[in-house]
């Protein structure tokens, strides 16, 4: 199995975002990273009373256009997502599955009604991209606030913990990542 990330733009998405993302997998996961041919906004996921999009829609979509020869497949993009049962989330990941999905809308400053902050984004973007590769990899939510697999249910949460899994996830993590490289495609 490849050792290979790929990284889907959905819809428009900056091109140092981007670039942010797979320097972070690179340097945190020793994994690489290939970007995938954009796709267009997902107007099929969008909800007229939420005026958000659905999460779980997203990724079925992700799943059906996963590149075979790809470890991991996460999309990137700046609408609001949601699941069903909660007002927004972040992003969403297939536990143990091969595909996930990252908004940006609520990791700007701006959405807070506080001024741009550039590496704030990018802190953000790059704690919200591990999260949910975590979760594809069958990472759990994790105890520890400082953790990257600790649950980010407000901004907050997202901005105290750390860019790394502390020393039990990261044991997991490489656990499960061995065990994906030793799978047949």
């Amino acid at each position: 199995m490849s050792r290979c990330i790929t990284i889907c733009p959905i819809g428009s998405v900056e091109k140092g975002i981007l670039e942010h993302i797979s320097e972070c997998i690179s340097f945190r996961c020793n994994l690489t990273c290939r970007f995938f041919t954009g796709m267009d906004n997902p107007k099929y996921a969008y909800n007229e009373i939420r005026c958000q999009y659905d999460s779980k829609l997203i990724l079925r979509h992700l799943l059906r256009e996963c590149p075979h020869d790809t470890l991991k497949f996460i999309g990137v993009t700046s609408v609001d997502l949601y699941v069903p049962i909660l007002q927004f989330v972040f992003g969403l990941a297939q536990i143990e599955g091969k595909c996930s999905i990252v908004s940006l809308r609520r990791l700007y400053p701006q959405f807070y009604n506080q001024l741009p902050d550039p590496d704030l984004l990018l802190k953000r973007v790059e704690k919200t991209v591990l999260h949910e590769l975590g979760h594809t990899f069958g990472i759990i939510h994790c105890r520890d606030r400082r953790c990257v697999m600790y649950s980010s249910t407000r901004i907050e949460d997202t901005d105290f913990k750390q860019p790394a899994f502390c020393p039990t996830c990261s044991e997991l993590f490489k656990w499960h990542l061995d065990k994906s490289l030793q799978q047949d495609p």
